[in-house]
């Protein structure tokens, strides 16, 4: 049985009061007694449960004893089980006696109206919750797992029609479309309905209790700048919906319908899980009592309310409203996830600039070859700018009813920072972005931003992967990707990030030495590691097969080639390459579980911290990972960049690889670094095609992945069935 309230009586006029259908009411008793009352007698009619709560415990009435003594430890409870058909056609009568019994002193009358009530969002089925009762634990209380309840909402973060007017204190500049199209200032457009979840406010009873009673949604003044709340009447038509909840309006008065139970509302968020906001979203539904009322079924008029006054119309100016009953809906505002390159490509972009036209045949081909459609971005759009991966990270959202992708505008804002809004931004096509006041660097753009597929690690699952991004840590004051993105990422809650070490390379960015690809076995995937050590071992390998002489970077004009042997005899190249080491007395047992890099941070001890990190946090074995051969070289300020075509970054479209052409020492008619890594992936079902991006890309500090981006398909696995 849901809380109780507290109904207080009159001995010298009736009292009539609403009971909710599934709760309980407290009757003060004592409260209403004559002078000189001792004990009291409880009659109700037949829809009317009545309890006496005493000290020997709860005795159901009528019982055997037929008075109660007016004592501190007595109550007296009721429950009503089935709805009112008329104002106040069920009631109680309280007769007070004195310590000698005989003629009542007094007499309390409690007129009662059962109503029912209930209001209740979309469930993760995508069907409304049938609760049976107000403040249904299911409702108020929004809980994660398969075993979880409670509502989702999506955020409006799309944009069904061509964009409104703004308003003049809106910068023009606006970096996200979370609420853009603000509710108070446009009507949703039809579309956008199918997006948003309902609200379902259900109310049984005689409709007459409205006379004198007041229904009332609200929303506190914390959550009214993240939703929307949207009504057209208690008709099916989609068109005349207005803006009745959210912003400044904090509250509604719903007016029944005389002819539908259902009065359905249309909910959306207006922001995406951030720092200072968890996500959850509370609707309140409240039944104001007020002092005037419509008489009950037999009771003289006391008061009576004119009949032209509306049943949602504000009260008289000074008369005092209590609220009755209150019911809660918790929706949680769905997150924006992160795809990893394990899921099945939806589309390929890349852009089209004056030196990379080969380039795009080559990527479109893989595309093609993959069944994955490809989108050219045009030099009149990019301006020049080719990193497309650099600028922007697709992901999506997703409530029971609707999933559409979302792209997360990175604070980089190079000349591709128009191009999501311009041309990704759309009917179910949505968009964020986060701002860095603090100024930006390399870090902050999305190539140091990635997801692994789902694992689990250290006893936890994460279905969803976890996102890993990368920052200046060992290596303090260096820099580290803005707070606003960090921030906004760890809100979302369901892809618990990862910060690895990525400032030892000039650009800074993580897919420079990481990236995943699908397996068959073990965990679904591998990943894969540039490795400067395994480069090393395979090209001693190769000289002690007699291939010293075999140099790299032939066929490519005015790049300086450098044989098996120079490369080895290298000194200085080898130095910044050190095979990773930890200093004495480091490592494991150093007090923190963690390798500590050497002095000068060389890219394979850099790589090898990264390593026991993504072990550790992503739970996997030595057997899960693929070292690809790699070099870097001294950028002269500290910072590592490849040596040569950088294999790791590459573009994964399924079982099918664009990986940078590494233009490796030609042996036996074959790139010996091309063999290598054919040798490794190709017996994972992998295909492998070397893309020649050596120009166009790798000069230019970047690499296949830098140059492209996927748009992949979601989850099978709903982000709700998981506990973060």
């Amino acid at each position: 049985m849901a809380q109780q309230r507290l109904v207080q009586l009159s001995a010298q006029h009736p009292t009539s009061t609403v009971c909710l259908l599934g709760t309980e009411l407290a009757v003060d008793v004592a409260g209403a007694a004559p002078r000189g009352a001792a004990s009291f007698h409880a009659q109700g009619t037949a829809g009317v449960k009545l309890y006496v709560v005493h000290e020997g415990g709860t005795t159901k009435l009528p019982s055997s004893v037929a008075r109660w003594p007016l004592t501190a430890g007595v109550e007296l409870l009721l429950a009503m089980e089935a709805l009112s058909k008329d104002v106040g056609d069920e009631k109680v009568r309280i007769s007070y006696f004195a310590e000698d019994g005989g003629v009542p002193l007094g007499r309390a009358m409690l007129y009662l109206t059962c109503v029912g009530g209930s209001t209740t969002g979309r469930d993760r089925m995508g069907a409304p919750q049938h609760p049976t009762a107000l403040r249904s634990v299911s409702q108020r209380v929004w809980t994660w797992g398969p075993e979880g309840h409670g509502a989702v909402v999506l955020v409006n973060c799309d944009r069904e029609k061509p964009e409104p007017a703004r308003r003049g204190d809106e910068e023009a500049n606006t970096r996200s479309y979370e609420g853009l199209a603000h509710p108070e200032l446009v009507a949703p457009f039809p579309p956008d309905l199918k997006d948003m979840s309902q609200l379902v406010l259900r109310t049984r009873g005689p409709r007459a209790i409205f006379a004198g009673h007041r229904l009332v949604l609200h929303v506190s003044y914390s959550d009214a700048d993240k939703l929307g709340v949207f009504y057209g009447g208690p008709g099916p038509s989609t068109e005349g919906y207005k803006h009745v909840l959210g912003g400044q309006k904090l509250s509604y008065a719903v007016k029944p319908s005389r002819h539908h139970e259902e009065t359905i509302f249309y909910v959306e968020a207006l922001s995406f899980p951030d720092a200072g906001f968890d996500g959850l979203l509370s609707l309140h539904v409240t039944l104001l009592d007020s002092a005037e009322k419509v008489p009950a079924c037999g009771q003289p008029l006391h008061r009576q309310v004119p009949p032209c006054r509306s049943p949602t119309a504000s009260p008289p100016q000074g008369l005092l409203e209590t609220p009755i009953f209150t019911d809660t809906v918790v929706f949680r505002v769905a997150p924006w996830i992160m795809t990893p390159n394990t899921l099945a490509p939806a589309e390929l972009y890349v852009c089209s600039v004056l030196n990379n036209q080969e380039f795009v045949v080559a990527v479109s081909a893989l595309a093609q070859r993959a069944g994955c459609p490809v989108t050219v971005c045009p030099l009149v759009e990019n301006r020049r700018d080719r990193w497309i991966q650099d600028e922007i990270e697709f992901g999506y959202v997703q409530a029971p009813h609707k999933t559409f992708p979302v792209v997360f505008d990175s604070p980089r804002d190079g000349h591709l920072k128009d191009f999501a809004v311009k041309h990704l931004l759309g009917p179910d096509f949505g968009y964020v972005a986060r701002e860095a006041p603090e100024g930006t660097s390399s870090l902050d753009s999305f190539g140091n931003l990635e997801v692994s597929p789902p694992v689990t690690a250290r006893g936890k699952e994460f279905p969803l992967g976890r996102i890993l991004v990368g920052s200046s840590f060992p290596r303090f004051g260096g820099r580290r990707m803005a707070k606003a993105v960090r921030d906004f990422l760890v809100a979302q809650r369901v892809q618990a990030p990862v910060e690895l070490f990525s400032d030892w390379l000039a650009v800074g960015h993580i897919d420079e030495f990481l990236t995943f690809v699908p397996a068959p076995d073990r965990q679904g995937f591998r990943l894969l590691l540039a490795s400067p050590s395994a480069c090393y071992r395979l090209l001693k390998e190769k000289q002690e097969e007699g291939y010293g002489e075999a140099t790299m970077f032939e066929g490519l004009k005015w790049v300086t080639k450098r044989s098996v042997n120079e490369i080895l005899a290298d000194e200085k190249l080898r130095s910044f390459n050190a095979f990773a080491q930890v200093r004495e007395g480091a490592g494991v047992g150093a007090g923190q579980g963690e390798a500590a890099p050497l002095d000068g941070l060389p890219p394979q001890s850099c790589i090898n911290w990264n390593r026991d990190v993504l072990k550790r946090e992503l739970g996997l074995a030595e057997r899960d990972i693929v070292d690809v051969p790699q070099l870097f070289q001294s950028d002269g300020q500290a910072r590592a960049h490849a040596f040569f075509p950088d294999m790791v970054n590459m573009l994964v479209l399924g079982r099918h690889l664009g990986i940078p052409k590494p233009f490796g020492p030609v042996i036996r008619g074959q790139c010996c670094l091309e063999e290598k890594v054919r040798s490794l992936l190709e017996p994972l079902g992998l295909s492998c095609t070397f893309i020649d991006d050596f120009f166009s890309y790798h000069a230019l500090e970047g690499d296949v992945h830098c140059g492209t981006n996927v748009r992949r398909k979601p989850f099978a696995f709903k982000w709700w069935h998981m506990v973060p």
